[in-house]
């Protein structure tokens, strides 16, 4: 269990979740975005923002899930990982709210798709919430980050 803090709430594939704002860097807008040949599916593309390059990640697909396009003034969490800077594609960004409730282990587990990028859950105005860990959504699906995001859930022993 752990302090929840402050977090930027934002709907992915449907669900709304919770981001640990101390991960993320901002919320921006992909207005034009460039496809890279030979990339893996997760991976939207390319984007100039403020004279860096981000490589854009569609939050979807990188949940092993069917890519969810990118719209025009796509909304994207941008975070840094790995000393790289990503913008992560959402269906919508909905505020930064602080949660006074801590981060509580899963009591069940998640659907395939959340299970390896799962820390925990959050209550928050009535509603219980996934938190997830941004940075972990980077590799796309069946890639596994060194953190364990939630160990019990994620172990095939």
């Amino acid at each position: 269990m752990s302090a929840a803090g402050l977090h930027l709430i934002v709907r992915l594939a449907g669900e709304r979740i919770a981001l640990p704002a101390a991960e993320i860097d901002s919320v921006v807008e992909i207005d034009l975005l460039t496809p890279v040949p030979g990339t893996p599916q997760h991976v939207a593309g390319l984007a100039a923002l403020r004279s860096r390059v981000l490589t854009v990640i569609d939050g979807r697909a990188a949940l092993g899930l069917p890519p969810g396009g990118v719209p025009p003034a796509a909304e994207a969490v941008m975070l840094s990982h790995e000393g790289h800077c990503y913008a992560l594609l959402v269906e919508a960004v909905e505020d930064a709210v602080e949660i006074a409730s801590p981060v509580e282990p899963l009591r069940a587990a998640p659907a395939a798709a959340w299970a390896r990028v799962t820390r925990g859950i959050v209550a928050y105005a009535g509603e219980t919430m996934l938190v997830i860990a941004p940075g972990s959504l980077v590799g796309g699906p069946g890639v596994h980050t060194a953190e364990p995001v939630n160990p019990a859930l994620t172990s095939t022993a």
